[in-house]
């Protein structure tokens, strides 16, 4: 019998840095899902909600806090406007359906406490009887970590494999370009810390999506021939041969910024369904790329939707017309409340002016919204 696949089809959000409690923030969630909005709007907000998720399936939640320095970071305007954040998440298989509803109130002298968990369940049949249960906690970390049941564990695997990635550092003492330890290769991790040892351990595994992401960057990168990936005392630099016929190895300092951020972006996008994340969220993927490099992003994109979620917060106009306009959310701050809000964009309602305009255009015009003020 298949395993039943859950993916993330809502997530409500409530009371959390710039989202209000009394204006809840609805995130709809499909295959491809591009979060478009000016700087200050709210989409890093939206992907620290995610780290947050991953810190509490890591039973980390209290370092995730104490990282932040107090719970003034993360309620909105503070304790003494919202003492309590809420969050409620949809999960969906094709005959199933479960609901994870957790909230975290302040605690002196600068914590967050879960204050209650739950988690519903039942068959997306009509007529079918949910089912619903408190899940207990040491209100310093989340309840859900310990579930034992088939309806926790199956939420819990689908939020320990979401995963946020941001490659912008490509400094040359930036994660991108070090060294990393063939043992930490089995996937790839947030800022591409191990970049060198993932591609090495996908060209011994999966040649295929090896060969791929090499094809891909022959594209955009002319002079690229291919990976040196030879391990020395159990690290793995990253190194490589141009299409020179001198067998040369060059090291990672000679590729530029932006062709080391697209390596890496082809790396997480083009790696084997075996490896992929749940669901990948991607920070302004676009910084320092060549518009041709961003054509490439776009089909790379397309191509891991066939195998998770995926989430791009992006200022890119180029970005946004690879994309059918159903696929975007614009997240922008209604000043007269004075919080984060999102709305996906409607093609049926938009359907005159994408007849003599782009996306980006109606986006420039202001249609769309998610334009500074």
């Amino acid at each position: 019998m298949a395993k039943e696949v859950f993916k993330i089809k809502k997530v409500e959000i409530k009371g959390f840095k710039s989202i209000a409690f009394d204006t809840p923030l609805q995130l709809e969630l499909g295959d491809i899902n591009i979060l478009l909005g000016a700087n200050g709007a709210g989409k890093s907000n939206i992907i620290s909600f995610f780290r947050m998720l991953g810190y509490m399936m890591q039973g980390c939640f209290q370092l995730f806090v104490e990282q932040a320095g107090t719970n003034r970071n993360f309620l909105y305007y503070g304790p003494k406007k919202t003492p309590t954040l809420c969050a409620k998440l949809y999960l969906e298989s094709p005959s199933a359906y479960r609901i994870y509803q957790f909230s975290l109130t302040h605690a002196l002298p600068d914590r967050l406490i879960f204050s209650n968990e739950e988690i519903e369940w039942g068959s997306t049949e009509p007529g079918a009887q949910p089912r619903k249960v408190k899940l207990e906690n040491n209100f310093k970390e989340s309840g859900l970590i310990y579930a034992n049941d088939a309806a926790g564990l199956s939420i819990r695997n689908v939020l320990e494999n979401c995963k946020i990635y941001q490659f912008h550092d490509s400094s040359l003492s930036g994660p991108l370009r070090q060294s990393s330890a063939v043992d930490s290769a089995h996937y790839l991790q947030s800022e591409g810390n191990n970049l060198a040892s993932f591609l090495y351990y996908l060209k011994d595994n999966f040649k295929d999506s090896y060969q791929r992401i090499v094809s891909y960057i022959q594209m955009v990168i002319p002079q690229f021939r291919d990976f040196y990936l030879e391990p020395e005392r159990g690290y793995v630099t990253l190194k490589w041969q141009d299409s020179s016929p001198n067998d040369y190895v060059l090291s990672a300092d000679q590729f530029s910024d932006g062709s080391l951020r697209f390596i890496a972006l082809a790396t997480l996008l083009l790696q084997p369904p075996q490896t992929m994340p749940n669901l990948i969220i991607i920070d302004e993927p676009e910084l320092g790329l060549h518009p041709y490099a961003i054509d490439q992003l776009t089909e790379m994109i397309k191509d891991a939707s066939l195998h998770a979620q995926i989430v791009i917060a992006t200022q890119s106009p180029s970005l946004i017309d690879g994309f059918d306009i159903h696929d975007i959310t614009v997240i922008e701050r209604d000043e007269d409340k004075q919080c984060t809000c999102a709305h996906r964009l409607d093609a049926q309602a938009l359907e005159n002016w994408l007849k003599d305009y782009s996306t980006s255009e109606l986006w420039d015009k202001n249609i769309l919204g998610g334009r500074p003020v």
